[in-house]
């Protein structure tokens, strides 16, 4: 197991640097197309659809978002904004535990979420990219780190449980643990990475604090934390609900791209919503 996790790791971050690296913008959205488009796939196995349909549904979901990047540059700051309260009413339902809710509602309401959720942050993935790769990774290491704190602050203090019913890991000291680790990188990633002559451009905390000040920052910082864990949570619902331990196997030892990616899809456009 060790093994192959290695190995598609190793896979996974060549693949990406070649298209960080590219100087052309089409390898990347073509990257974040790809990558939506399979979780589009995952999606609706999730929810209750055969192969063939599911395979419709991830090619839909690559076929609009592959459209929707060239209107990238007119898309208004409200749509960005109307993300939020989505993933806010997510949260609330997962944080109830209520997995056996989800698998009563309608499937054709069960797959519209998908395509919802996953769109826009594919949406947000290109448009951090445009932004520059410095902009790209402090996000993508908002949630890095959120996730690696709370794992091991969770582990060593871990008490009082987050949502039992769902995801019975995961504790409110993670929570806390995830949002130090949040603050640490944003104060490392302020005061050495974005001062450097090399950088292509201000990262997220660097435009948060040019937007919000200080203080605004670090109230938008622990909004995105708490983001991520619902984007975690969220999944883990709807996987308990179809009685799944991964999204798929596409990734061995990873389990599924949704598995990958679930705190990612709200953290990318509300932290444009943000800045």
């Amino acid at each position: 197991m060790l093994k192959q996790r290695v190995i598609t790791a190793v896979v996974l971050l060549a693949l990406l640097a070649a298209v960080l690296g590219s100087a052309q913008a089409w390898p990347f959205a073509l990257f974040a197309a790809l990558t939506v488009s399979l979780a589009g796939w995952e999606w609706a196995r999730l929810n209750g659809w055969q192969q063939g349909r599911a395979i419709a549904l991830g090619a839909v979901v690559l076929g609009v978002n592959a459209g929707a990047v060239w209107a990238l540059p007119v898309i208004p700051q409200a749509f960005w904004q109307l993300v939020l309260p989505i993933w806010v009413m997510g949260g609330a339902w997962a944080l109830r535990g209520a997995a056996p809710g989800w698998s009563r509602l309608p499937q054709s309401l069960r797959l519209v979420v998908g395509p919802l959720l996953l769109l826009p942050a594919g949406l947000a993935l290109v448009t951090w990219k445009s932004l520059g790769l410095n902009a790209l990774l402090s996000v993508m290491c908002l949630v890095w780190a959120a996730d690696v704190f709370a794992y091991f602050g969770g582990r060593a203090m871990g008490r009082r449980k987050l949502a039992p019913a769902i995801s019975p890991g995961k504790s409110w000291e993670g929570v806390w643990s995830g949002m130090v680790g949040v603050a640490i990188v944003a104060v490392f990633w302020s005061q050495w990475i974005d001062v450097q002559p090399w950088v292509d451009g201000p990262s997220l905390y660097g435009l948060l604090n040019q937007r919000l000040g200080w203080l605004g920052a670090g109230l938008a910082l622990l909004v995105l934390t708490a983001l991520s864990v619902v984007g975690d949570l969220f999944e883990s619902l709807v996987k308990r609900a179809a009685g799944a331990k991964d999204s798929s196997q596409l990734l061995p030892g990873h389990g599924g791209v949704l598995d990958r990616i679930d705190a990612l899809l709200p953290v990318l456009p509300v932290a444009l919503a943000l800045i």
